[in-house]
Protein backbone atom coordinates (compact mmCIF):
# COMPACT_ATOMS: atom_id res chain seq x y z
CA UNK A 1 0.00 0.00 0.00
CA UNK A 2 2.72 2.58 0.77
CA UNK A 3 4.36 1.19 -2.12
CA UNK A 4 1.54 2.76 -4.39
CA UNK A 5 1.66 5.90 -3.19
CA UNK A 6 4.99 6.21 -3.02
CA UNK A 7 4.36 5.74 -7.46
CA UNK A 8 1.56 7.78 -7.20
CA UNK A 9 3.05 10.80 -6.02
CA UNK A 10 5.98 10.42 -7.88
CA UNK A 11 3.57 10.36 -11.04
CA UNK A 12 2.47 13.38 -9.72
CA UNK A 13 5.32 14.83 -9.17
CA UNK A 14 6.73 14.13 -12.74
CA UNK A 15 3.32 15.87 -14.33
CA UNK A 16 3.47 18.57 -12.16
CA UNK A 17 6.79 19.10 -13.34
CA UNK A 18 6.32 18.36 -16.92
CA UNK A 19 3.78 20.89 -16.50
CA UNK A 20 5.42 23.67 -14.91
CA UNK A 21 8.01 23.49 -17.71
CA UNK A 22 5.22 23.46 -20.80
CA UNK A 23 3.77 26.60 -19.18
CA UNK A 24 7.13 28.20 -18.66
CA UNK A 25 7.94 27.72 -22.08
CA UNK A 26 5.77 30.25 -23.62
CA UNK A 27 6.77 32.64 -21.11
CA UNK A 28 10.59 32.51 -22.27
CA UNK A 29 9.70 32.91 -25.89
CA UNK A 30 6.93 35.91 -25.58
CA UNK A 31 9.69 38.14 -24.47
CA UNK A 32 8.98 41.56 -25.78
CA UNK A 33 12.06 44.32 -26.55
CA UNK A 34 12.38 47.80 -27.25
CA UNK A 35 14.51 48.86 -30.14
CA UNK A 36 15.65 52.28 -30.70
CA UNK A 37 17.67 54.60 -32.82
CA UNK A 38 17.86 57.27 -35.47
CA UNK A 39 17.01 56.85 -39.14
CA UNK A 40 15.94 58.59 -41.83
CA UNK A 41 16.69 61.91 -39.72
CA UNK A 42 14.64 60.84 -37.11
CA UNK A 43 13.79 58.45 -34.95
CA UNK A 44 12.39 55.00 -34.91
CA UNK A 45 10.95 52.70 -31.93
CA UNK A 46 10.37 48.98 -32.49
CA UNK A 47 8.67 46.85 -30.02
CA UNK A 48 8.11 43.74 -30.59
CA UNK A 49 8.09 39.93 -29.31
CA UNK A 50 10.92 37.85 -30.04
CA UNK A 51 10.72 34.44 -30.73
CA UNK A 52 14.23 33.80 -29.54
CA UNK A 53 14.07 36.17 -26.51
CA UNK A 54 17.44 37.70 -28.12
CA UNK A 55 17.23 41.21 -30.39
CA UNK A 56 16.57 40.55 -33.72
CA UNK A 57 17.45 44.44 -34.75
CA UNK A 58 21.38 43.35 -36.15
CA UNK A 59 20.30 43.48 -40.23
CA UNK A 60 18.68 46.71 -39.37
CA UNK A 61 21.68 49.14 -39.86
CA UNK A 62 22.72 47.46 -43.13
CA UNK A 63 19.03 47.45 -43.89
CA UNK A 64 18.54 51.03 -43.34
CA UNK A 65 21.84 51.58 -45.44
CA UNK A 66 20.32 49.78 -48.31
CA UNK A 67 17.37 51.81 -48.01
CA UNK A 68 18.76 55.29 -48.53
CA UNK A 69 21.23 53.64 -50.84
CA UNK A 70 17.77 53.59 -53.37
CA UNK A 71 15.67 56.41 -51.93
CA UNK A 72 17.99 58.84 -50.09
CA UNK A 73 18.11 62.38 -51.95
CA UNK A 74 20.59 63.56 -49.56
CA UNK A 75 22.88 60.71 -50.65
CA UNK A 76 24.29 61.76 -53.92
CA UNK A 77 24.85 58.11 -54.90
CA UNK A 78 21.29 56.79 -54.23
CA UNK A 79 19.52 55.82 -57.35
CA UNK A 80 16.98 58.29 -56.88
CA UNK A 81 19.94 61.10 -56.62
CA UNK A 82 21.35 59.60 -59.68
CA UNK A 83 18.15 59.99 -61.49
CA UNK A 84 18.32 63.61 -60.63
CA UNK A 85 21.12 63.98 -61.98
CA UNK A 86 20.17 62.46 -65.25
CA UNK A 87 22.34 59.04 -65.08
CA UNK A 88 20.50 56.76 -67.91
CA UNK A 89 22.68 53.71 -66.74
CA UNK A 90 21.10 53.62 -63.12
CA UNK A 91 18.85 50.57 -63.08
CA UNK A 92 16.14 50.58 -60.00
CA UNK A 93 15.86 48.03 -57.48
CA UNK A 94 12.89 46.82 -55.64
CA UNK A 95 12.96 49.83 -52.97
CA UNK A 96 12.31 51.78 -55.90
CA UNK A 97 9.98 50.23 -58.22
CA UNK A 98 7.78 49.70 -55.23
CA UNK A 99 7.70 53.43 -54.02
CA UNK A 100 7.67 54.89 -57.56
CA UNK A 101 4.75 52.13 -58.38
CA UNK A 102 2.62 52.95 -55.23
CA UNK A 103 3.27 57.24 -55.73
CA UNK A 104 2.07 57.02 -59.51
CA UNK A 105 -1.24 55.09 -58.60
CA UNK A 106 -1.55 57.55 -55.66
CA UNK A 107 -0.92 60.29 -58.25
CA UNK A 108 -3.12 59.86 -60.53
CA UNK A 109 -6.15 59.02 -57.92
CA UNK A 110 -5.59 62.54 -56.92
CA UNK A 111 -5.60 64.38 -59.72
CA UNK A 112 -1.25 65.36 -59.29
CA UNK A 113 -1.99 66.10 -55.45
CA UNK A 114 0.76 63.92 -54.60
CA UNK A 115 3.31 64.18 -56.49
CA UNK A 116 7.18 62.78 -56.64
CA UNK A 117 8.31 64.89 -59.36
CA UNK A 118 7.09 68.36 -56.72
CA UNK A 119 11.56 67.94 -55.88
CA UNK A 120 12.29 71.32 -57.12
CA UNK A 121 9.91 72.97 -55.74
CA UNK A 122 10.51 71.87 -52.24
CA UNK A 123 14.05 72.57 -52.80
CA UNK A 124 13.10 76.28 -53.83
CA UNK A 125 11.19 76.95 -50.36
CA UNK A 126 14.12 75.30 -48.26
CA UNK A 127 12.13 72.16 -47.18
CA UNK A 128 14.11 69.60 -49.22
CA UNK A 129 18.10 68.47 -49.93
CA UNK A 130 19.23 72.33 -51.68
CA UNK A 131 19.59 75.50 -50.70
CA UNK A 132 16.28 77.98 -50.64
CA UNK A 133 16.25 80.27 -53.13
CA UNK A 134 14.83 83.84 -53.09
CA UNK A 135 11.44 82.59 -54.42
CA UNK A 136 9.53 84.96 -56.79
CA UNK A 137 6.20 84.21 -58.84
CA UNK A 138 8.41 84.65 -61.82
CA UNK A 139 10.83 81.52 -60.39
CA UNK A 140 7.70 79.65 -59.30
CA UNK A 141 6.51 79.73 -62.89
CA UNK A 142 9.64 78.61 -64.64
CA UNK A 143 9.54 75.81 -62.34
CA UNK A 144 6.41 74.74 -62.41
CA UNK A 145 7.04 74.03 -66.25
CA UNK A 146 9.07 70.83 -64.84
CA UNK A 147 6.95 69.51 -62.43
CA UNK A 148 4.42 66.53 -63.37
CA UNK A 149 3.85 63.17 -62.25
CA UNK A 150 3.32 62.33 -66.44
CA UNK A 151 6.64 63.46 -66.91
CA UNK A 152 8.16 60.16 -65.32
CA UNK A 153 7.32 56.38 -66.26
CA UNK A 154 9.42 53.65 -65.52
CA UNK A 155 9.84 51.25 -68.36
CA UNK A 156 11.84 47.67 -67.98
CA UNK A 157 13.83 48.72 -65.01
CA UNK A 158 14.78 52.50 -65.86
CA UNK A 159 13.09 55.79 -65.30
CA UNK A 160 12.72 57.72 -68.47
CA UNK A 161 11.47 61.25 -68.58
CA UNK A 162 10.15 63.41 -71.11
CA UNK A 163 11.52 66.34 -69.43
CA UNK A 164 15.39 66.35 -68.48
CA UNK A 165 14.97 68.52 -65.33
CA UNK A 166 12.55 67.13 -63.90
CA UNK A 167 13.25 65.92 -60.35
CA UNK A 168 12.04 63.19 -58.23
CA UNK A 169 11.59 63.86 -54.10
CA UNK A 170 10.01 60.29 -51.83
CA UNK A 171 10.21 62.26 -48.90
CA UNK A 172 6.30 62.07 -48.27
CA UNK A 173 6.46 58.67 -48.63
CA UNK A 174 9.76 56.85 -48.29
CA UNK A 175 9.24 57.17 -44.54
CA UNK A 176 5.89 55.28 -44.49
CA UNK A 177 7.61 52.71 -46.85
CA UNK A 178 10.33 51.89 -44.39
CA UNK A 179 7.78 51.11 -42.18
CA UNK A 180 6.96 48.16 -44.52
CA UNK A 181 10.19 47.26 -45.04
CA UNK A 182 11.07 46.56 -41.12
CA UNK A 183 7.68 44.92 -40.50
CA UNK A 184 8.26 42.44 -43.37
CA UNK A 185 12.05 42.11 -41.69
CA UNK A 186 10.26 41.15 -38.39
CA UNK A 187 7.87 38.95 -40.08
CA UNK A 188 10.70 37.00 -42.19
CA UNK A 189 11.87 36.50 -38.31
CA UNK A 190 9.19 35.04 -37.14
CA UNK A 191 7.72 37.87 -35.15
CA UNK A 192 3.80 37.87 -34.94
CA UNK A 193 3.24 40.62 -32.82
CA UNK A 194 5.31 44.24 -33.23
CA UNK A 195 4.81 48.05 -33.37
CA UNK A 196 6.93 49.34 -36.00
CA UNK A 197 7.37 53.04 -35.66
CA UNK A 198 9.69 55.29 -37.36
CA UNK A 199 9.55 59.18 -37.06
CA UNK A 200 5.31 58.80 -36.28
CA UNK A 201 4.39 56.40 -39.10
CA UNK A 202 2.89 53.20 -37.72
CA UNK A 203 2.99 49.48 -38.90
CA UNK A 204 1.56 46.95 -36.08
CA UNK A 205 0.87 43.58 -36.19
CA UNK A 206 -0.65 41.59 -33.48
CA UNK A 207 -0.85 42.44 -29.86
CA UNK A 208 1.21 44.03 -27.18
CA UNK A 209 2.87 42.67 -24.45
CA UNK A 210 -0.51 43.37 -22.35
CA UNK A 211 -2.56 40.80 -24.57
CA UNK A 212 -4.22 43.71 -26.39
CA UNK A 213 -4.05 46.08 -29.13
CA UNK A 214 -1.87 48.31 -30.00
CA UNK A 215 -2.59 52.25 -28.87
CA UNK A 216 -1.15 54.92 -31.09
CA UNK A 217 -1.86 58.27 -30.35
CA UNK A 218 -3.17 61.04 -32.93
CA UNK A 219 -1.25 63.98 -32.04
CA UNK A 220 -2.92 68.22 -31.45
CA UNK A 221 -1.18 69.58 -34.18
CA UNK A 222 0.40 72.58 -32.11
CA UNK A 223 2.83 74.50 -33.94
CA UNK A 224 6.20 73.65 -32.22
CA UNK A 225 8.95 72.69 -34.43
CA UNK A 226 11.31 71.47 -31.42
CA UNK A 227 8.72 68.94 -31.09
CA UNK A 228 8.86 69.37 -27.30
CA UNK A 229 4.83 69.52 -26.54
CA UNK A 230 3.18 67.60 -27.76
CA UNK A 231 -0.62 66.87 -26.75
CA UNK A 232 -2.85 63.91 -27.91
CA UNK A 233 -6.12 64.88 -29.95
CA UNK A 234 -7.49 61.11 -29.52
CA UNK A 235 -6.19 57.46 -29.41
CA UNK A 236 -6.72 54.02 -31.26
CA UNK A 237 -6.02 50.97 -31.35
CA UNK A 238 -5.19 49.30 -34.42
CA UNK A 239 -4.28 45.08 -35.20
CA UNK A 240 -2.49 44.71 -38.65
CA UNK A 241 -2.26 47.78 -40.09
CA UNK A 242 -0.70 51.17 -40.83
CA UNK A 243 -1.28 54.64 -39.83
CA UNK A 244 0.14 57.57 -41.19
CA UNK A 245 -0.21 61.64 -40.51
CA UNK A 246 0.92 64.87 -42.73
CA UNK A 247 0.42 67.89 -40.89
CA UNK A 248 1.67 71.58 -41.19
CA UNK A 249 2.61 71.76 -37.64
CA UNK A 250 6.46 70.74 -37.24
CA UNK A 251 8.47 71.51 -40.60
CA UNK A 252 7.19 75.61 -41.30
CA UNK A 253 8.76 78.64 -41.20
CA UNK A 254 8.02 82.65 -40.83
CA UNK A 255 9.01 85.12 -43.26
CA UNK A 256 7.79 88.73 -43.06
CA UNK A 257 4.89 87.62 -40.91
CA UNK A 258 3.59 84.77 -43.19
CA UNK A 259 4.06 81.31 -42.09
CA UNK A 260 5.08 79.08 -44.94
CA UNK A 261 4.69 74.97 -44.47
CA UNK A 262 6.63 72.23 -45.99
CA UNK A 263 3.59 70.76 -47.65
CA UNK A 264 3.65 72.22 -51.40
CA UNK A 265 1.08 72.21 -53.93
CA UNK A 266 2.40 70.84 -57.39
CA UNK A 267 -0.15 72.69 -58.98
CA UNK A 268 -0.10 76.39 -57.89
CA UNK A 269 3.70 75.77 -56.55
CA UNK A 270 3.18 77.14 -53.31
CA UNK A 271 2.90 75.73 -50.07
CA UNK A 272 -0.58 75.00 -48.87
CA UNK A 273 -2.92 77.18 -47.14
CA UNK A 274 -6.53 76.05 -45.45
CA UNK A 275 -7.85 75.41 -42.42
CA UNK A 276 -6.59 71.20 -42.24
CA UNK A 277 -4.40 71.07 -39.72
CA UNK A 278 -3.42 67.35 -39.91
CA UNK A 279 -4.52 63.98 -41.70
CA UNK A 280 -4.26 60.63 -40.29
CA UNK A 281 -4.99 57.71 -42.53
CA UNK A 282 -5.23 54.13 -41.66
CA UNK A 283 -4.46 51.41 -44.49
CA UNK A 284 -3.18 48.17 -44.99
CA UNK A 285 0.27 49.43 -45.66
CA UNK A 286 1.70 52.40 -44.33
CA UNK A 287 3.46 53.78 -47.88
CA UNK A 288 -0.03 54.26 -49.16
CA UNK A 289 -0.98 55.92 -45.78
CA UNK A 290 1.76 58.43 -46.13
CA UNK A 291 1.47 58.97 -49.66
CA UNK A 292 -2.72 59.52 -49.36
CA UNK A 293 -1.59 61.68 -45.82
CA UNK A 294 0.18 63.99 -48.03
CA UNK A 295 -1.76 64.77 -50.82
CA UNK A 296 -5.07 65.34 -48.33
CA UNK A 297 -3.11 67.88 -46.50
CA UNK A 298 -3.08 69.42 -50.13
CA UNK A 299 -6.53 69.05 -51.15
CA UNK A 300 -7.89 70.13 -47.97
CA UNK A 301 -10.80 68.87 -45.90
CA UNK A 302 -13.79 68.25 -48.43
CA UNK A 303 -11.97 67.37 -51.39
CA UNK A 304 -10.21 64.77 -49.00
CA UNK A 305 -13.46 63.47 -47.54
CA UNK A 306 -14.88 62.75 -51.18
CA UNK A 307 -12.15 61.23 -52.22
CA UNK A 308 -11.43 58.84 -49.42
CA UNK A 309 -14.42 57.47 -49.49
CA UNK A 310 -13.86 56.03 -52.85
CA UNK A 311 -10.28 54.70 -51.79
CA UNK A 312 -10.79 50.64 -50.78
CA UNK A 313 -9.78 49.45 -47.30
CA UNK A 314 -8.59 53.13 -46.17
CA UNK A 315 -9.96 55.24 -43.41
CA UNK A 316 -8.75 59.23 -42.21
CA UNK A 317 -9.27 61.40 -39.65
CA UNK A 318 -8.73 65.12 -40.20
CA UNK A 319 -7.82 67.85 -37.58
CA UNK A 320 -9.31 71.29 -38.85
CA UNK A 321 -9.71 75.09 -37.72
CA UNK A 322 -13.35 76.06 -37.81
CA UNK A 323 -15.11 79.53 -38.88
CA UNK A 324 -14.74 80.19 -35.28
CA UNK A 325 -11.30 79.36 -35.12
CA UNK A 326 -11.12 76.55 -32.83
CA UNK A 327 -9.94 73.07 -33.55
CA UNK A 328 -12.35 70.62 -34.74
CA UNK A 329 -12.15 67.25 -36.11
CA UNK A 330 -13.75 65.15 -39.14
CA UNK A 331 -13.14 61.81 -39.86
CA UNK A 332 -14.98 58.69 -42.08
CA UNK A 333 -17.17 56.77 -41.03
CA UNK A 334 -15.98 53.34 -40.52
CA UNK A 335 -12.94 55.39 -38.41
CA UNK A 336 -15.31 55.01 -35.81
CA UNK A 337 -13.85 51.30 -35.03
CA UNK A 338 -10.56 52.02 -34.06
CA UNK A 339 -10.79 54.37 -31.44
CA UNK A 340 -9.93 53.72 -27.90
CA UNK A 341 -12.52 54.31 -24.78
CA UNK A 342 -9.56 55.40 -22.44
CA UNK A 343 -7.78 57.79 -20.74
CA UNK A 344 -5.61 59.82 -23.27
CA UNK A 345 -2.48 59.31 -20.93
CA UNK A 346 -1.85 55.44 -21.73
CA UNK A 347 -1.37 55.27 -25.07
CA UNK A 348 1.42 52.79 -25.77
Amino acid sequence: MLRDKVIKLLALAIVLAFAFVIFQEPAKRSKYLVDTGRVHGTMYKLSYESPSGVSLTSDLDSLFHAFDLSLSTFNDSSIISRINHNDTTVVVDDYFTSVFETAMEVSRNTGGAFDMTVAPLVNAWGFGFKKKENVTPELIQSILAHVGYEKVKLEKGKIVKSDTCVMLDAAAIAKGYSCDVVARYLENKGVKNFMVDIGGEVVVKGFNPQGKLWSIGIEKPIEDSTMLHQELQSIIQLENRAVATSGNYRQFYHLGGKKYSHTINPHSGYPVNHNLLSATVVAPDCKTADAYATAFMVLGLEESMLLVNYIPDMEAYFIYENEMGEMSVQYTEGFDRYFKIESLDKAE
